[in-house]
């Protein structure tokens, strides 16, 4: 099979011809339909996360069709449509998996990281941590669910209950998340890179009341915060944007340093928190809502060949939405 293979921090991916996975007895071997890229995918190739595998196929936004079965899979059967996602298997056993916070779990293991992803034609993942896709959804339009949609999700459902949401770093996952937090009830004020007319008419689109640069302040005080662009200085940029009370989420799994701030800026019970990774629950609970709402994702489609210009476009801001990419067998 084709696969684009990640061999160490500062070198491009390389399309090789590798040996097609064979699935253990609890996993499902995946015909890769599409496979979202996700500013994860760029902390890993760019050495910012530091334990990958290597050589490692990355990827972790993947749909598929199941086209093998494990010895003692039960959940799946051929043919079905499923989706990966980042997070690829837990211990089960541990305080964090017994109470709920599986995402926490020390020895989780992560698809695209710890597991080889879905940068390929085919791909293996435990039946435990796969869903069934939404018919609603074509496969490409489902990939970026997996991880900009879920860790949205799980973002926006932190951050509390409230009136006026703030969203800096106007992606994948922003446009997302946006459309659910606009069908629950929430305004959206979108911040973008200073100057970036592109990404403010995007947010307006996608349905927010208010598009400005990051470091602007809103309007009018946020109730909430979600920060999904790496840049550790729209911290205390965002809590200084809150009403009393207020809660800042940092979406990523990477940010650069957060610069010193005056507890000012903090006082009166406004919090920053993290997410990291997602659980089982949330993607059951997330792709239930995607078609009520319903989520419609905006997606860049690459062949899976040109990965690379898909992650630099990416990296240099120049994408609406999602980047996918497509084995060349791909029937979207």
């Amino acid at each position: 099979m084709k696969a684009m293979i990640f061999e160490g921090p500062g070198k491009p991916l390389s399309l090789k011809e590798v040996a097609p996975p064979r699935p253990d007895e609890h996993q499902l071997l995946i015909k890769v339909r599409a496979c979202a890229v996700c500013r994860t995918d760029l902390h890993i190739i760019d050495g910012e996360l530091t334990r990958p595998k290597l050589p490692l196929i990355p990827g972790h936004e993947i749909t598929g069709v199941v086209a093998g079965l494990g010895a003692k899979v039960t959940r799946f059967k051929l043919g079905d449509r499923v989706g990966v996602p980042w997070l690829g298997w837990t211990c089960g056993v541990c305080d964090f998996c017994r109470s709920g916070r599986e995402n926490l779990c020390d020895k989780a293991r992560f698809t695209g990281y710890d597991i080889d992803g879905g940068f390929a034609q085919f791909t293996v993942a435990d039946e435990r941590f796969s869903f069934l896709l939404p018919d609603a959804y074509s496969d490409v339009a489902a990939s970026p669910l997996m991880c900009a949609g879920l860790i949205g999700y799980r973002s926006l459902r932190l951050a509390g209950e409230g009136r006026r949401l703030g969203i800096y770093g106007f992606g994948a996952a922003a446009h997302i998340i946006t459309q659910v937090a606009k069908h629950q009830g929430w305004e959206i004020y979108a911040f973008t890179r200073p100057g970036d007319e592109a990404a403010e008419a995007f947010a307006r689109e996608c349905g927010a009341v208010w598009a400005g640069g990051s470091l602007t302040a809103p309007p009018a005080p946020l109730d909430a915060a979600l920060i999904f662009a790496p840049v550790g200085a729209l911290v205390p940029a965002a809590l200084r944007a809150l009403a009393k009370g207020g809660t800042v989420v940092c979406g990523g799994i990477h940010m650069s340093d957060i610069p010193a701030f005056p507890y000012a800026d903090l006082w009166e019970e406004r919090m920053i928190r993290s997410v990291a990774n997602l659980t089982r629950r949330d993607a059951e609970e997330f792709l239930a809502l995607a078609p009520e709402v319903p989520v419609k994702t905006s997606t860049t489609l690459y062949p899976l060949e040109r990965a690379n210009e898909a992650l630099e476009d990416l990296r240099h801001g120049r994408i609406s939405g999602a980047a996918v990419l497509a084995p060349p067998d791909i029937s979207a």
